[in-house]
């Protein structure tokens, strides 16, 4: 599963030339140098993973507007602008569809309103795969990544959908992160959150998936990427000003329990070997204050 990015954030777009290449990612935490690199990967879907048929289109369903050309696409570095805010930021109900793109599809900010950004299949070399968290008229409501708590509606057609089975819950007045599995509590850990100067975005997110990460202040473990971002970047070193924040290892056990990173959450090396081993692209992360 992919990046962190609490008080150490993903320098996923800072190194804008490598990362759209799809490369390589650095990651720096808590201003120690850090000379890890690590490559991105593509997710490995777990074998839970199914893919669905996609809602029915009911007679009524809102047409949907061509998009412009020149619509952006969103990227690791770039995301979109314009898309609502999610409805139900603090909900922990669990989400049991992902969405991917089969092309590139438009997100609209509202069913058979205005397109604002498009979809890509893939990102920075992660296979796309956002929780539908709403459905109205035929078109679904989907977690937009590379930005917080913004959702982005899809028309039907162009897109499949996935069976979800994991979900993520971080506490952060508990510094606790719990994994679900149908709905079921498998694991709950005592994590470190971001510092109070960085801290880690609130709200609905989901991991976009996983990248390698080199340094024993990582345990030389794979971290998990999230589709959040920094909540005031420009407190941020410019090269992690793009970057997203994830799940990842630390070294010092002192660390969990405080406000010490700079926004992602930081895991003992046994909590992040499970998760990356059970915990697939698409899941969703609900973090409460």
């Amino acid at each position: 599963m992919s990046s962190p990015r609490t008080r150490v954030y993903l320098i996923s777009a800072a190194a804008a030339v490598a990362l759209s290449a799809g490369a390589a990612v650095v990651l720096t935490q808590d201003g120690e140098a850090d000379a890890t690199a690590g490559q991105w990967v593509t997710p490995v879907v777990s074998s839970a993973a199914a893919t669905t048929p996609p809602p029915s289109v009911p007679a009524t369903t809102p047409p949907a507007a061509k998009p412009p050309a020149d619509l952006p696409v969103i990227t690791y570095a770039a995301g979109p602008s314009g898309l609502p805010a999610d409805p139900e930021v603090k909900s922990t109900a669990a989400v049991t569809q992902g969405l991917h793109p089969e092309k590139k599809v438009a997100l609209y900010d509202a069913p058979g309103g205005k397109p604002r950004a498009f979809l890509p299949s893939s990102i920075s070399g992660l296979r796309t795969v956002v929780p539908i968290v709403e459905q109205r008229d035929g078109w679904v409501a989907v977690l937009a990544p590379s930005a917080n708590r913004r959702i982005g509606w899809v028309p039907p057609g162009g897109y499949t959908t996935e069976t979800l089975r994991d979900q993520l819950i971080a506490d952060l007045s508990e510094r606790t992160l719990t994994w679900l599995r149908d709905g079921k509590e498998q694991q709950r850990w005592t994590v470190a959150i971001g510092s109070t100067a960085t801290p880690t975005p609130v709200g609905r997110t989901y991991v976009m998936g996983t990248t390698r990460m080199r340094g024993d202040i990582y345990l030389n473990m794979d971290a998990l990427v999230l589709g959040s971002i920094p909540e005031e970047p420009e407190k941020m070193s410019e090269a992690f000003q793009l970057a997203h924040t994830g799940i990842h290892a630390w070294y010092k056990s002192s660390v969990f329990g405080h406000n010490v990173s700079n926004g992602c959450l930081r895991m003992p090396g046994p909590a992040q070997q499970k998760l990356v081993a059970e915990v697939g692209a698409g899941t969703p992360l609900t973090v409460l204050a």
